[in-house]
């Protein structure tokens, strides 16, 4: 062998570890990438179910409020915190549970 074709062999192996080196490099960077994108699809759907959650007691609330803003809404919302009635109505107070009768054997 001459000097020529052990350095050119030399070249060789040297520029396929460089480039091992580069491509293991990156891959392991597309790894961490990857992993922290999963990890941010998570939270992500996590923070968009707590929005729809907020969402819906907002939607409930708001809701409540049109209910008590109107007088007919809210009269019943009164008689019940303050155990009034109207002419012609009744209260009936459940304090409770009566348990079943059991089942002659």
């Amino acid at each position: 062998m001459t000097f020529r074709s052990v350095a050119r062999s030399i070249g060789r192996v040297i520029l396929v570890l460089t480039v091992m080196t580069f491509t293991t490099i990156v891959g392991i960077q597309y790894a961490r990438i990857a992993e922290r994108n999963v990890a941010l699809a998570h939270y992500l759907a996590q923070v968009n179910h707590d929005i729809e959650g907020l969402k819906a007691g907002r939607e409930d609330r708001e809701r409540e409020i049109r209910r008590l803003e109107d007088p007919k809404g809210a009269i019943p919302e009164i008689h019940d915190r303050l155990r009034l009635v109207a002419p012609g109505e009744q209260i009936i107070y459940l304090k409770g549970q009566t348990p079943a009768p059991e089942a002659p054997q």
